[in-house]
């Protein structure tokens, strides 16, 4: 046998706060082991805050005399505080309902629907063409209000249902033998709800009459307060029957119950125009019960009134106890006496216990959340498992590797301290080494210094082309430019310290003078061969600098020679080419890479 499961429901209405306790029974259904009723003022004039503090007052003190904490609760609403609306829709496919009513109801809702927590329920699947779904819609900051009102009283948030819907479910569970049309009429405090019900389709109605207008026309009657008023309604109001029934002695009950009537034949006319409405707007059938629920409805002669009013209806009280058990504990007369008032908690049940034909949930952001965020935690710890797991493996890995690394670092000192005076004779032998290279380098620089120039001839010759190119003259630097370039060099390192590009520059130049052969004597080329010559000489791994000698990195235009005095001594000059000479002269500069000390 399965355990039974326990089911904790709760009504938050305007003047009642109902609790009820269920158990699961093996056929499937629920049984009723416990509940508590708790009034609060119903007075309209009090703000929504005010009424949701007591409501949250109220719960509490129910929560600690059932003894239950941190238990999930299913829960309803009034009604008057969410937009309810059935809307009739196309027929599409089901891949494309979702899409097209939650279109609708960004139509529909009169709030930003980023500002609402809403649902929808399919009342007809479209048979005729057409299908009609129900929109329910309620203020988030109004939800989270009274949800955190729930869950202060050390409850956990399970179904949030309208009262008008649970009381469906309720009627559908209980009366599914029932034919043909059947009117439920909830009278709560702030609003009278209507439920046409036929089978496999609903029509809801909210009508804003109820207990409290009874109660605001016995204060205006009476001249006291809406309190004193609604004290007078429930210990001597009922309806008056009218006609030729007798009425009371007193005359205060006499008049406290036409005004019960007047308002009841009010509610009566408006019911008619919603049952007309539904015949010709819905294509519904004519009613044949009425249901009475709610608190209002235990008015005495309540029954009577709307039998009187509706002759060719069954009219009788609701009972969604029909298909539920009530536990041995209970008073099942007592239970009988307020059968009526327990539709939405039955209801509320039934949602944790069978499949019911209304399933809206308005259940808060912040709880969904928070539930799919727990359904998460098994694999958040398990993930976190893991990674201990894991960081513990590794953990063990480096803590042997550390001992392996510690034991082969405690060999290999055994091995390297013999080889300690080794390394230091190795040191002493190695500073002796470089005081001899130091002693030495005048030495190097010398030998260096003997074949520097027989380098830079080589290296002229071997860039002169085969023919037609004559060099005359071969001029080192001078003792003036010598000197000269060291006195710069003192100057530069006084005023600032030199940069890395300034120290390897260097002012020290050779000069080349010669003659190349001209076009009267055969040469084809006679420009092209001093060009040939300059660029043999400029090589990366070239002694000279050719950036003096090559006109074209220089810009320079190229002058004859016979038109620049000596005196200014060009960097590159070539003789006035004609056709009468053999040969030109030529002469250009050229700097010193990595010259030798001169002096």
């Amino acid at each position: 046998m399965a355990a039974q499961k326990r089911i904790y429901t709760l009504n938050l209405g305007t003047q009642t706060i109902s609790l009820a306790e269920f158990v699961t029974n093996p056929s499937g259904g629920v049984v009723l082991t416990r509940y508590k009723q708790s009034a609060i003022l119903g007075d309209p004039a009090v703000p929504d805050a005010a009424r949701i503090a007591q409501a949250k007052f109220q719960v509490q003190e129910l929560v600690a005399e059932f003894g239950i904490k941190h238990q999930l609760v299913n829960y309803a609403i009034a009604s008057h505080v969410v937009f309810t609306r059935p809307v009739r829709l196309p027929a599409v496919e089901a891949t494309k309902i979702e899409e097209i009513i939650g279109f609708e109801a960004a139509q529909n809702v009169p709030y930003p629907i980023d500002q609402v927590v809403w649902d929808w329920q399919l009342l007809d699947e479209g048979k005729g063409g057409q299908m009609e779904v129900i929109l329910a819609a309620i203020k988030s900051d109004l939800l989270d209000e009274i949800n955190g009102a729930v869950e202060e009283s050390a409850l956990r948030t399970g179904t949030v249902e309208i009262a008008p819907m649970a009381l469906y479910n309720a009627l559908r569970y209980n009366y599914a033998d029932a034919g043909g049309c059947t009117l439920l009429v909830d009278i709560g405090s702030r609003t009278t709800n209507l439920l046409f019900c036929e089978p496999g389709k609903i029509f809801p109605r909210r009508l804003n009459l109820g207990g409290s207008t009874i109660t605001s026309a016995v204060a205006k009657d009476l001249g006291g307060s809406f309190a004193e008023a609604d004290k007078r309604k429930e210990e001597d109001g009922f309806v008056s029957l009218g006609g030729s029934y007798t009425e009371p002695d007193d005359v205060e009950i006499a008049r406290i119950s036409k005004i019960i009537r007047n308002q009841m034949t009010r509610l009566h006319q408006e019911i008619a125009r919603s049952i007309t409405f539904y015949r010709s707007e819905h294509g519904g059938a004519a009613p044949e019960r009425v249901l009475l629920a709610g608190g209002t409805a235990s008015l005495p002669y309540m029954r009577e009134f709307f039998q009187e009013k509706f002759p060719g209806m069954e009219v009788e009280y609701f009972n969604p106890l029909r298909n539920v058990s009530v536990a041995s504990n209970l008073d099942v007369e007592e239970v009988g006496r307020n059968a009526h008032m327990l539709g939405e908690l039955v209801g509320l049940a039934l949602r944790s216990a069978v499949s019911c034909p209304m399933e809206l949930n308005l259940r808060p952001v912040s709880v969904a959340k928070a539930e799919k965020a727990a359904s998460q935690k098994p694999y958040i710890i398990a993930a976190g498992i893991a990674i201990l797991a894991g960081l513990a493996g590794w953990w063990q890995y480096y803590e042997n590797a550390a001992k392996k690394t510690e034991e082969q670092a405690e060999a290999l000192e055994l091995k390297a301290n013999p080889l300690s005076g080794a390394q230091s004779q190795m040191k002493t032998a190695e500073s002796k080494v470089g005081e001899m290279l130091q002693a030495a380098q005048p030495m190097v620089e010398l030998t260096r210094a003997r074949e520097y120039w027989v380098n830079v001839l080589n290296e002229v010759n071997a860039s002169l082309p085969a023919d037609n190119i004559w060099i005359t003259k071969f001029s080192p630097p001078t003792h003036e430019e010598m000197k000269a370039a060291e006195e710069a060099k003192a100057v530069q390192e006084k005023v600032s310290k030199p940069s890395k590009k300034e120290k390897e520059e260097n002012p020290l130049i050779v000069r080349i003078s010669g003659l190349y052969l001209g076009n009267a004597a055969g040469n084809a080329n006679s420009q092209g061969t001093l060009d040939d010559f300059i660029k043999n000489l400029d090589k990366p791994e070239s002694l000279l600098d050719t950036k003096e000698a090559d006109p074209e990195k220089k810009q320079r235009k190229r002058e004859p020679m016979a038109t620049v005095p000596a005196a200014e001594d060009p960097e590159f000059v070539r003789s006035q080419e004609n056709d009468t000479d053999w040969a030109f002269k030529f002469q250009f500069k050229l700097k010193l890479k990595n010259p030798i000390d001169l002096k």
